[in-house]
């Protein structure tokens, strides 16, 4: 790697740093290729990435940005997943280091707020900005269907009470 392709990577990673709201840090030493290929796919649909940069570019990225604080992390074969999503990174992360013994959670950043690896699996259990959106859209849209159901209920007890009394007469 030249001088112009190390600017480059460390231009790309200083933005990286400062775009994403949350970045992972991981050891990854002992996977095979095709578990690193099927991480990648997996970030991949849930809106994130993963890239092995080296540790000494990356400081060096790391500077000036929110997070900073994970500079100390960066040692030994380190992996960085990260995703605009703040959840959408540890939780892949957190899924794939239960099923793979290899992918060890080193820590991680949300903004300036440092992680460490308790952090990243507490941020992973809870749910996407999607789900929690989905659930706020559905708390509005209740009353409105609670009114409906309770303005129709006074009319089909009526409708009930008339076809109890129709029953009754037909029958004497």
């Amino acid at each position: 790697m030249d001088r112009s392709q190390k600017r480059e990577a460390v231009a790309e990673l200083n933005e990286v740093f400062k775009t994403n709201a949350v970045v992972v840090v991981a050891h990854y030493a002992g996977l095979t290729v095709a578990d690193m290929q099927k991480l990648r796919r997996e970030m991949g649909k849930a809106g994130g990435t993963v890239k092995v940069a080296k540790n000494r570019l990356a400081k060096i990225a790391l500077e000036g940005t929110d997070a900073a604080s994970i500079g100390a992390l960066l040692k030994g074969p380190t992996l960085l997943a990260y995703s605009k999503d703040p959840v959408a990174a540890p939780k892949v992360a957190v899924d794939f280091a239960k099923a793979h013994d290899k992918l060890v959670i080193l820590g991680g950043a949300m903004g300036a707020t440092a992680l460490n690896a308790d952090s990243v699996k507490a941020l992973a259990t809870m749910p996407s900005l999607d789900e929690l959106r989905a659930k706020i859209l559905g708390l509005l849209v209740a009353p409105a269907t609670k009114i409906a159901q309770l303005s129709t209920a006074p009319a089909a007890k009526l409708a009930r009470v008339f076809g109890a009394y129709a029953k009754r007469d037909e029958a004497a």
